[in-house]
């Protein structure tokens, strides 16, 4: 696979949160909150380069915006684009609008996951609050306040996507239960455990990133995209560098322009710094 110019600079570098700028936190299925100098640092030459840094991720925005601000994102004086709900929602920051939405029926998709598991927990998004869940999800994996509701009530209306998770099962079993059902109308990615975000169809990381990319004016082939968990797949296809972070999943790493070091040992800030080095520090390897 040939790979970039020497010389290429990236426009946009379009970042995964959690085990990407984010460690995480072992045996749980949540992240440190809280960014390493190397990571912060390396985000900084991007902006003072002239480009653009975006967020993305499959967490809700109010749950985005807190990592924003300890990147220091905002500090150049423009508004940030941010893409939440692995690319069904898009906004700026700050403060937070959402820009652009996609919703779909989860109905269907959600009653046949439920049929072969029906003591799984179902989340939906409750915009700037938290998630309405169908049942207390373990501890960590949701951010903001969680209310307690109805099932049917939750997707009564069009929604932009859907969380399952079954702490009974493993991330295997849900890729086989995914791939069995069909979900007709419904896009979905599985997580680290038995973890399964919906989606509408056509909807990913890279759809959203795609639409920024257009506001922006810039060209895909001009996209250094970092990620490392399945939902970071179509994003890293489509940029015209996608880097994969050490500790992902083989089929993660497959599909990935190149793999840099794991969360652990900042691989974020490492590829960043083949492109974007610090003063005298040669490049990084360029």
């Amino acid at each position: 696979m040939t790979g970039p110019a020497p010389d290429w600079q990236p426009r946009l570098v379009a970042l995964d949160i959690d085990g990407t700028l984010l460690k995480w936190v072992t045996g749980l299925g949540m992240s440190h909150e809280e960014v390493t100098p190397a990571v912060h640092d390396a985000v900084q030459r991007v902006l003072d380069a002239g480009a653009h840094v975006v967020l993305s991720s499959g967490r809700a925005p109010h749950n985005m915006t807190i990592v924003a601000d300890k990147l220091d994102l905002h500090g150049h004086g423009e508004r940030l684009w941010i893409i939440a709900a692995n690319g069904a929602v898009v906004l700026r920051y700050p403060p937070a609008e959402v820009v652009h939405e996609v919703t779909f029926d989860a109905r269907p998709a959600v009653a046949a996951v439920l049929a072969q598991h029906p003591e799984a927990l179902v989340a939906v998004e409750e915009r700037g609050i938290g998630y309405r869940v169908s049942g207390p999800f373990p501890d960590g994996e949701l951010g903001g306040t969680t209310i307690i509701a109805d099932v049917d009530d939750m997707v009564a209306q069009p929604v932009s996507r859907v969380i399952i998770r079954d702490p009974k099962a493993t991330a295997e079993d849900f890729v086989a239960l995914a791939a069995n059902l069909g979900l007709q109308g419904t896009d979905y990615v599985v997580g680290w455990t038995a973890w399964l975000d919906l989606a509408p169809v056509g909807i990913s990381k890279a759809s959203g990133l795609e639409y920024v990319a257009q506001q922006l004016g810039v060209d895909r082939a001009d996209v250094l995209a970092i990620g490392d968990g399945r939902n970071d797949i179509e994003m890293l296809q489509w940029a015209g560098r996608g880097v994969a972070m050490g500790q992902a999943v083989d089929e993660v790493k497959e599909k990935a322009d190149a793999v840099t070091h794991s969360v652990d040992d900042d691989g974020a800030a490492v590829e960043i710094g083949r492109w974007f080095p610090a003063v005298g520090s040669g490049g990084m390897g360029r």
